[in-house]
């Protein structure tokens, strides 16, 4: 287990304000105060849990040229045919996962290919389970080609408690399934858009685990 790169500035401020906040009250607040002896202690519990949702587990993916790879920790919230506006313009199969502050917060490409497009919504920040998250909040599009000649788009859509989404992927280069595709900061849904006749092999309320869990196979 070590620290994703994107939590060691805020790992750092956290462990800054924390320590300040307690030096703070140690030097100015009565010794008699009750909330002296609860302080140290919740800040303790506070960093850790910072450094706890920053964590990037060693894991190896489940790799087939035909699977559709969890592209994140969670739980199946959407499993359902849908339209996608954006990259697809038509009827396909929507799966979607809300991940939670107590889940790892890596995004991994879902499968193999080329990077068509990707593009990145300003946005407003609801909680991630409404259906119109996909649509307002914050959010990143992601199509790949797959071999096959596929597309799969991957939306990483900002919730409630999220304010930053990291993407890595540029467009016309090639995606690696199970290569970190980005992470989404505190909170936070990833949709997945693939073609109709993909056979789905989740279904809603399982929870999975990211490049381990298939989400399905490319028929």
């Amino acid at each position: 287990m070590t620290i994703h790169k994107e939590g060691y500035k805020i790992i750092l401020v956290a462990l800054i304000g924390l320590a300040v906040v307690n030096l703070v009250l140690f030097w100015f607040a009565p010794p008699t105060a009750c909330f002296l002896k609860w302080s140290l202690p919740i800040s303790i519990v506070l960093f850790f849990f910072v450094v706890n949702f920053f964590r990037s587990p060693r894991r190896e993916g489940y790799l087939h040229d035909n699977a559709v790879i969890a592209p994140a920790d969670g739980k199946i919230v959407v499993v359902e045919e849908t339209e996608e506006p954006e990259v697809l313009k038509g009827k396909c199969m929507q799966v979607s996962i809300f991940m939670n502050v107590f889940n790892v917060h890596i995004n991994w490409y879902p499968v193999s290919g080329i990077v068509q497009f990707f593009k990145h919504h300003s946005g407003r920040f609801m909680s991630a389970y409404l259906p119109k998250a996909a649509t307002e909040n914050e959010r990143t599009t992601v199509s790949i080609a797959h071999d096959s000649g596929k597309i799969i788009v991957v939306r990483q859509i900002a919730g409630a408690v999220a304010r930053r989404i990291v993407c890595y992927a540029e467009e016309n280069n090639k995606a690696f399934q199970g290569q970190q595709m980005g992470f989404i900061k505190f909170g936070s849904r990833v949709d997945i858009y693939l073609p109709l006749g993909t056979r789905i092999d989740v279904k809603v309320g399982q929870t999975i685990r990211g490049k381990q869990t298939i989400i399905g196979w490319l028929e």
